[in-house]
């Protein structure tokens, strides 16, 4: 089976680090195609894992002739197109190429935004036009799920395929936490504070800046990259603890970085799952969140070591100020992250391709062989009748001990 990934830009956010721990597992020949005209890090671990990437770049009708060249020329089975822009491009692009199953994962869709930008009317109507011209569209969470009904996707067209980590990439190490903070220059018995994220206004940085500027000798570390990134520069210093925070960029090893935390802060009001909440548990961290769809749709001793606390900063301050004199502290891994392992949901997603393209045709199944377009018989009427969908998996069994 050949495998088609698109994605606009796999640096940023947790979309593009849930596509690349997802490949490894997934058993099929994947290929990506890069809208953005650079991504070195990112697509240069794709790369290292033997993984081609196509840099398709250009936007809008120039984009979609050449990624509909691609999908001719590399005669993909499936084509899967993460986040927006490239799920509008890459569904148009995979019809014109005429792929036989069409797949997009919704990462970011939030009440009013999609892909870090105002969803306006436009864009909803651009959002649902190219929608019907795909098979299936999978929501990372249930909140997801019905954020893209209430924006008129048809519930039937919906599937929840929650995203998976790779929790042994993400397990504490203490050499990576000294090697972290020196190359930080971090002292290695100070606190620190992680945030991991997109630097918008949405994820609300601006709280966790107001937060620490109450805690005196803790240190911030900001994992990102975005547009807020000049604005909280300038907010620290206002504050005064410039030299007290630290913006590792979006190339950072998230891994190393979480070794070197203390606490993982998630202030955000709104997310669509929270990959770097469940990143954090993995790495054993007591983490504080306001908001992380992943935790609060499983049973509530799922996490433990995760506190829901409002988007202020003095309820962050003061639970931070607390962790802090308790002194550093790594937990067990809890049964959230082995819900959300990679490896079952690399199984959950090759079942969908399946299924889909036993709906095309059988024979497209067989791997191995060339594939041949199917007579237009065999094909499904597009549009149509939309397949049935997927329920959610339930969680492990002990999640449900866990709920008992």
């Amino acid at each position: 089976m050949r495998v088609l990934h698109v994605i606009t830009d796999p640096s940023a956010g947790g979309g593009g680090r849930r596509l690349r721990s997802l490949l490894p597992h997934l058993d099929a020949e994947c290929e990506i195609a890069v809208l953005t005209a650079a991504a070195p890090d990112a697509s240069g671990e794709a790369v290292a894992a033997g993984v081609p990437v196509h840099r398709v770049g250009g936007r809008g009708p120039r984009a979609v002739r050449r990624l509909a060249r691609l999908m001719r020329a590399g005669r993909y089975d499936v084509v899967h197109t993460h986040r927006y822009p490239a799920c509008v491009y890459g569904r148009i692009a995979a019809r014109l190429a005429d792929v036989p199953a069409v797949v997009s994962t919704e990462h970011s869709a939030g009440e009013d935004r999609i892909g870090g930008r105002r969803a306006g009317a436009g864009v909803r109507g651009l959002y649902r036009a190219a929608e019907a011209l795909g098979d299936v569209t999978v929501a990372v969470s249930m909140t997801v799920a019905d954020r893209l009904a209430r924006w008129g996707v048809p519930r039937s067209r919906i599937e929840v395929i929650p995203p998976g980590i790779d929790a042994r990439f993400f397990r504490y190490d203490q050499r990576l936490r000294h090697e972290a903070r020196d190359r930080l220059g971090i002292p290695r018995d100070a606190h620190v504070v992680g945030g991991v994220g997109r630097l918008e206004p949405g994820k609300r940085f601006d709280v966790l800046l107001e937060a620490v500027a109450g805690l005196d000798g803790s240190v911030l570390v900001l994992a990102g990259e975005g547009s807020a990134r000049w604005a909280l520069a300038e907010r620290a210093q206002a504050l005064g603890i410039k030299r007290r925070v630290v913006f590792a960029g979006e190339s950072a090893d998230v891994p190393a970085l979480l070794s070197a935390f203390d606490v993982l802060a998630a202030p955000s009001e709104e997310e669509a799952f929270g990959t770097a909440v469940v990143e954090g548990l993995a790495a054993g961290l007591p983490v504080l969140y306001s908001c992380c769809p992943a935790l609060e749709e499983l049973p509530s001793l799922a996490a433990p070591g995760a506190r829901r606390v409002p988007s202020d900063a003095g309820r962050l301050r003061a639970e931070l100020g607390a962790l802090a004199a308790a002194g550093p502290l790594r937990l067990p891994t809890p049964p959230a992250v082995a819900h959300y392992d990679v490896r079952r949901h690399a199984a959950l997603t090759a079942t969908l391709y399946e299924r889909l393209l036993q709906e095309v045709s059988p024979a497209a199944l067989a791997a191995s062989a060339p594939r041949e377009a199917p007579p237009a018989t065999q094909r499904r009427a597009r549009p149509g009748t939309p397949p049935a969908p997927v329920r959610p998996a339930e969680p492990e069994t002990t999640l449900r001990r866990a709920q008992a």
